[in-house]
């Protein structure tokens, strides 16, 4: 039996994703350097840069998603992140998937 627990454990940690949200990201970057520069310091699973429908510009924010709380932890030990020029503002987030949210919306 609790080998059967320790594997409902794995499963439901392994579908968790490991957020850092990013401000203050310049006009000039795209997803994929903001992809490549975050892969140094650990696995990254997705990186989200909404953009304006009104402008075509992104939004200056976006999200790295890692599949390891040690991957951000990786980021956050870094004084500071410059790309092209600017200093990026980061902040952890845990978010659940929709699935795992315990009231999903309907």
């Amino acid at each position: 039996m609790a080998a059967a627990g320790a594997a409902r454990a794995f499963g439901r940690r392994s579908r968790q994703l490991f957020d850092i949200f990013v401000a203050e990201v310049p006009w000039t970057v795209s997803s994929k350097e903001l992809k490549e520069y975050f892969s140094q310091f650990g696995s990254v699973q997705r990186c989200q840069l909404p953009f304006d429908r009104d402008t075509g510009f992104h939004r200056r924010y976006c999200w790295i998603k890692f599949s390891t709380p040690e991957d951000v932890q990786n980021v956050l030990k870094k004084d500071s992140h410059i790309l092209e020029g600017s200093k990026l503002t980061l902040k952890q987030q845990t978010r659940r998937r929709r699935s795992q949210r315990r009231n999903p919306r309907e």
